[in-house]
């Protein structure tokens, strides 16, 4: 099994944890090292590729972003090794202000206490090869990232898509919290669920207006004011009669 020797030349800082016949696991942050970003971004991909195809969202990131996530120095990197192949990889967002997948304002009512101590962590990816699933690389990723987060006391937050989380039980966020209570006393918070919806203009059918004179009547002046302002405008947008909709006084239909 290849070792390494030097470790700055994988980051700012880097160190081997734990070791067996088979696997290792290293800690990182700051990583600079050509070399091994070459060897991560291929895990990622290789990890990420079947997900990005059946899932709506774009949870796979460009080149640029994943390097930018691992030269932050309040990201760190876990990443599980046999041999000199890395098998699996975990990086843990220490300060959600610098990510932009969570919003700070949100947790800062919510768990304002957490927010002021700086608990408030994110997974910004977990992945583990395709080749790897059943070998036991999650096992040691899992373990030693979630030691450091439970020494931090930390409010660990992540994502899934359905496609690893189809029911509120179960998945991906019941494998998070049996590893979670392998290292220390945990318990599993769900925060929110956001749902994405089509309108399909695609069925064959002819359209109830032209686009031209008479989408008028859903644009300006006073057929305008149908849909878009005044009295009758009320009838979709604000108000008692808005709540007939469902959404009352919230004018936000999607994010």
């Amino acid at each position: 099994m290849a070792r390494h020797e030097s470790y700055k030349e994988y980051g700012a800082c880097c160190s081997t944890l734990r070791k067996s016949s088979a696997m290792h696991v290293t800690r990182h942050s700051q990583i600079i090292d050509p070399r091994l970003l070459d060897q991560l971004w291929t895990l990622y991909v290789r990890a990420y590729l079947p997900m990005a195809q059946d899932t709506v969202t774009h949870e796979m990131l460009e080149r640029p972003e994943f390097v930018a996530q691992l030269t932050l120095e309040t990201n760190r990197a876990w990443v599980v090794w046999e041999g000199s192949r890395p098998v699996a990889m975990t990086l843990i967002a220490t300060d959600v202000r610098s990510t932009r997948w969570l919003s700070e304002l949100y947790f800062e009512k919510h768990f304002p206490e957490r927010m002021k101590a700086g608990q408030v962590h994110y997974i910004v990816w977990a992945v583990v090869d395709p080749d790897h699933v059943a070998t036991g690389a999650v096992i040691h990723l899992g373990k030693q990232a979630l030691a450091a987060e439970a020494q931090d006391g930390a409010l660990l937050v992540f994502d899934t898509p359905e496609s690893n989380q189809p029911k509120e039980t179960g998945g991906s966020a019941e494998l998070l919290i049996r590893l979670a209570r392998m290292v220390s006393e945990a318990e599993l918070l769900p925060i929110t669920v956001q749902r994405y919806f089509a309108i399909d203009f695609g069925q064959g059918r002819s359209p109830l207006y032209a686009a031209g004179t008479a989408g008028a009547e859903l644009g300006s002046g006073t057929a305008g004011a149908e849909l878009g302002s005044g009295t009758a405008g009320a009838e979709l947008g604000s108000g008692t009669a808005g709540a007939e909709l469902g959404y009352g006084d919230e004018r936000v239909l999607s994010g």
